[in-house]
């Protein structure tokens, strides 16, 4: 066989040119990502914290948590498979061994008490957690916020100031990778010890109801209480999908963007 000047090849026992190589198009495959991804998940053995970091696994990566009471108290196999850090997101000095190696944070803190408390506990500690992920140099920063339930905002105005103070912080420090997720109720399987609690019971008829109540949403002062529960499954997948996909829009997403974000990603 000999070649032509063109880069074709010609055949030595006839003068016929060979049909070029024909190349089919890749087929485009969903690939776990590279074991180099680190995930730190803050509150990993939470109710939502907990999926999150299983969904993380699931999907290949590196994943750590950090809490103040460390290790979860779940008995499941996964749970070996995460690197478990004890600390209080108060003290911002006992982040930095946790944020070694990070790519990506999810932020699941939160909680209730008085105003003060309610504010350190989803502000200050938000806010230390998206400080110290900026300076390391992380990637990308999702956080796991709360969507606004209108007279309940001046009930539990701590709560909500701080939940706001953290977004803003966020989207100032990873303004093209910063994502916040607003849901509702969420509702699931939560897991204590060796039991479970099926917290579905309620919030999965309501979810179907309610994704089909959309205009009640803008009823004066008790609109917002008919915003649609979503299910931590959802929350989880969509959590994952944006800290780890460079593609993800940033900004926030509300109840109705995570349902949309979570079916598309399992139809993939």
């Amino acid at each position: 066989m000999a070649a032509s000047g063109n880069g074709r090849n010609m055949s030595t026992d006839s003068n016929k040119v060979d049909e070029p190589l024909k190349v089919e198009e890749a087929e485009t495959v969903n690939v776990p990502p590279p074991l180099t991804e680190k995930l730190l998940v803050l509150g990993g053995n939470g109710f939502v914290g907990s999926h999150v970091c299983r969904e993380a696994l699931d999907h290949g990566l590196s994943v750590a948590s950090l809490s103040r009471s460390g290790r979860s108290s779940i008995r499941e196999s996964w749970a070996n498979n995460v690197i478990w850090h004890q600390g209080n997101l108060l003290l911002p000095e006992s982040l930095k061994e946790a944020l070694s190696g990070v790519t990506a944070v999810i932020s699941c803190v939160g909680g209730f008490g008085s105003n003060s408390q309610m504010y350190k506990i989803n502000g200050t500690a938000n806010l230390n957690a998206i400080r110290a992920a900026a300076e390391q140099g992380v990637k990308r920063f999702v956080y796991i916020s709360a969507t606004d339930f209108g007279l309940a905002n001046y009930l539990l105005r701590g709560y909500y100031e701080g939940k706001r103070a953290a977004e803003t912080e966020l989207l100032t420090k990873f303004p093209y990778s910063g994502v916040i997720l607003r849901p509702g109720f969420i509702y699931g399987t939560r897991s204590v010890g060796s039991m479970k609690i099926p917290l579905g019971v309620i919030g999965s008829p309501l979810e179907m109801v309610l994704q089909y109540a959309k205009p009640l949403n803008q009823l004066p002062l008790v609109g917002p209480l008919f915003t649609s529960p979503v299910n931590v499954t959802a929350v989880a997948k969509v959590a994952v999908r944006a800290a780890t996909d460079p593609v993800f829009p940033p900004g926030i997403i509300d109840v109705h963007g995570i349902q949309r974000y979570s079916q598309q990603h399992k139809s993939k």
